[in-house]
């Protein structure tokens, strides 16, 4: 009897594989669906509907685009870490919610390296520091000049405490030696009207929302906060081509699945969202969004990314002082 126990115990781990590998050989069985952890109408929710309505034909079954908002997306995003790891339910993150928010809230229910398996980074919307025309700097030399000449005269307007137009602005300072004046927002709309109105000095907003008010003249572009210039706006230099050295700041979006999913699967699903990326259709569209392509699209450096960002991001939301609950 011992025997036949150990044999029935053996033959049920052996199967085990292969009802895995199984899965992942019939992947998608169902309609995927894609969570934004941000309400509908921002940048994040139009560039995962325009993957979305791509990939169906890459994958063979519909995508389902749900918001689920709330937290900075935290809400979203542990919803999605809570999913069956089938690669049915999906992540379609940013910056907050898969690095930062672990160091800026105070409680926070899932890990952005342990709780999900990276699928693909789609890429990174670059921030763009931008100034009213009313500040008598013409390039980042000349503003840093004029700050320090008139300490806490120029202040810069964000989103919201611990977003990364705010966090921009702490890195911005620690690294220039500046002391510009923080000024929080609920959201980015209210902190461009003021900074069109000249109630605010400057912002470190994404290229995205600024394009349209640098071309009309409205605000004027200082330069691009990553370490390459922006394909949107190529001949304005890099903060750090101007003395800024170092510094990078970028929105980046990534699409993750729980912890857990089969290998096969997420192989799977990144040859297909890589596939959509790819098509002349949605390069044309992300590039006019002033949206950069990914380094890379292999899972791997897309959880090497993720690791870097949280260390990154820990130690400036720790001087920023930033906390949230």
């Amino acid at each position: 009897m011992k025997l036949l126990k150990t044999f029935v115990l053996a033959a049920c781990i052996a199967a085990l594989p292969v009802v895995s590998t199984s899965q992942a050989q019939t992947f998608p069985t169902k309609p995927v669906t894609l969570v934004i952890p941000f309400p509908p109408g921002g940048p994040t929710d139009a560039m995962a509907r325009t993957l979305a309505a791509e990939i169906k034909d890459h994958l063979g079954q519909p995508v389902i685009v749900e918001n689920r908002a709330g937290a900075g997306g935290n809400i979203g995003a542990d919803y999605v870490a809570r999913a069956e790891a089938d690669g049915h339910t999906l992540l379609f993150g940013t910056s907050g919610p898969l690095a930062i928010n672990s160091s800026l809230y105070r409680k926070i229910n899932y890990d952005p390296v342990k709780s999900f398996a990276p699928v693909i980074q789609v890429g990174h919307l670059p921030n763009i520091l931008v100034v009213n025309p009313s500040v008598p700097a013409k390039d980042v030399r000349e503003l840093i000049a004029y700050a320090k000449a008139h300490p806490g005269k120029l202040s810069y307007a964000s989103s919201g405490n611990g977003a990364s137009s705010h966090l921009a602005g702490v890195l911005f300072n620690g690294i220039a030696g500046t002391d510009l004046q923080h000024i929080p927002y609920k959201g980015t709309g209210p902190a461009l009207n003021d900074l069109l109105g000249g109630q605010v000095s400057m912002s470190f907003t994404d290229v995205l929302t600024a394009l349209p008010y640098v071309k009309a003249g409205k605000l004027r572009a200082l330069g691009i906060a990553t370490a390459q210039r922006s394909q949107a706006l190529p001949d304005l230099p890099t903060l750090a081509e101007q003395g800024v050295t170092g510094y990078d700041v970028s929105v980046f979006f990534g699409i993750v699945a729980p912890a857990g999913t089969p290998p096969a699967t997420i192989a799977k699903l990144n040859k297909a969202f890589a596939d959509a990326l790819a098509t002349p259709k949605v390069k044309q569209l992300f590039a006019s969004q002033g949206l950069e392509p990914a380094p890379s699209n292999t899972p791997e450096q897309l959880g090497k990314y993720i690791g870097a960002q949280v260390t990154k991001w820990s130690s400036v939301v720790k001087q920023s002082g930033a906390q949230l609950d």
